[in-house]
């Protein structure tokens, strides 16, 4: 038979599989994160006709003689590169901006995808659209040990965040030197025990002739005093009062003319709080919103690379799996060691360029078309020999 036959039905085969690519890339347009790929074709065996001559004295060299046996697919390989952002304004929508991997658990084994859509369970766990477990390290306390072994992130939606109990409060600002003696002053702070039980400090001060005289009260009858001295509008003495335990820090005040601004900027403890809400920091770190005001860390999400993102096998669910040529994964927090940073919010786009992938579509046509053409013409000249003999 013809080798040209052959070879046509080897070109038919390859620009099969690049029709079978291209439809792939063009179905998934809008599929979150999906990476589209390319064919590579390379030649087959060629068939030595003539070998090369070595150069002589009076004759020269001449080359090898070969006549190709047709193409096959040397490999579909997959473009990483970053797709567009798609606000979703959803909390559990998360879009990695740069290189990396999200890492999630199905049953036993363990994905990596680049698509961010999670939503909790009922146990509270991010999961993906098909059920797979999100990892990375869930906080203790608000801590995280980065670097340990990671688990499912898990959002504790019955967290309760333990009450503190005030021992300092902090007054700055301003008190007129120029007052009348006799003006008094009124501040109030709540301030909390062990339990959170809230009660009101209050401090008053009162102009004197020499400074102002500043007295403390609580809801349990608790009382401290002191009298407040300045030169040329700086405190000299004393910095601070203790009032039923509560030591307040009286070393921001000032003692200028005119100006009436002093106030109880602060107070370290607070009442007890439930989980209210999160927020996803660039860094991968959940932080919780509780109720009575305060933020806590629950839990950082991992990322993985590879040496060689190309050698992972696509796992369907646009995930992925580790293969003997991805290399290893190395973990880490977003925006370390070279990971991308993760923004909330925000899904990853499809990176399929459809100019490109029509185009593609009709390159892959007529070769098609070119390829079937051998084979007619391989055939109406099998044809012609077979007519020799009537």
């Amino acid at each position: 038979m013809l080798r040209s036959l052959y070879s046509g039905i080897s070109g038919l085969r390859s620009h099969q599989t690049m029709l079978d690519v291209t439809g792939n890339n063009i179905a998934n347009v809008n599929t979150t994160a999906f990476k589209s790929s390319a064919t590579q074709f390379q030649d087959t065996l060629s068939q030595m006709t003539q070998g090369a001559g070595v150069p002589q004295a009076q004759v020269g060299g001449t080359n090898p003689a070969q006549i190709g046996l047709g193409v096959q697919v040397a490999g579909i390989s997959t473009n990483f590169a970053q797709g567009s952002a798609q606000a979703t304004g959803r909390a559990t929508d998360m879009m990695i901006s740069g290189d990396g991997f999200f890492i999630t658990r199905s049953g036993g084994e363990v994905l990596y995808t680049r698509a961010g859509s999670f939503d909790p369970d009922a146990a509270g766990r991010l999961v993906t659209p098909d059920g797979s477990l999100l990892q990375g390290w869930n906080a203790v306390n608000g801590q995280i040990a980065e670097g340990g072994a990671i688990g499912t992130i898990t959002l504790p939606l019955d967290a309760v965040i333990p009450a503190v109990t005030t021992t300092k409060a902090t007054v700055g600002g301003n008190l007129p030197s120029d007052a009348a003696v006799g003006t008094s002053l009124v501040r109030d702070v709540d301030v909390f025990d062990a339990s959170g039980t809230k009660r009101t400090l209050t401090l008053t001060l009162s102009k004197t002739a020499t400074g102002w005289d500043v007295a403390g009260a609580d809801g349990t009858g608790a009382t401290g005093s002191g009298t407040l001295s300045f030169t040329n509008g700086k405190l000299t003495g004393p910095t601070g009062i203790t009032v039923g335990g509560v030591a307040v820090d009286l070393s921001g005040v000032s003692g200028f003319a005119e100006l009436n601004t002093v106030a109880i900027s602060s107070q370290d403890g607070r009442e007890a709080g439930t989980l209210e809400s999160f927020t996803l920091s660039k860094d991968g770190t959940l932080v919780g919103l509780f109720s009575n005001g305060e933020k806590q860390a629950i839990a950082r999400i991992a990322l993985a690379t590879f040496a060689n993102p190309g050698g992972l096998e696509k796992a369907g669910s646009s995930s992925y799996r580790v293969t003997v040529n991805s290399g290893a994964p190395e973990l880490g927090a977003p925006g370390s060691d070279g990971l991308g940073s993760v923004t909330a919010g925000t899904l990853e786009m499809s990176n399929v360029d459809l100019s490109q992938e029509f185009t593609n579509l009709i390159v892959a046509q007529r070769g098609f078309q070119a390829n079937a053409r051998i084979i007619t013409t391989s055939d109406e000249v099998l044809q012609e020999l077979t007519n020799l003999k009537r």
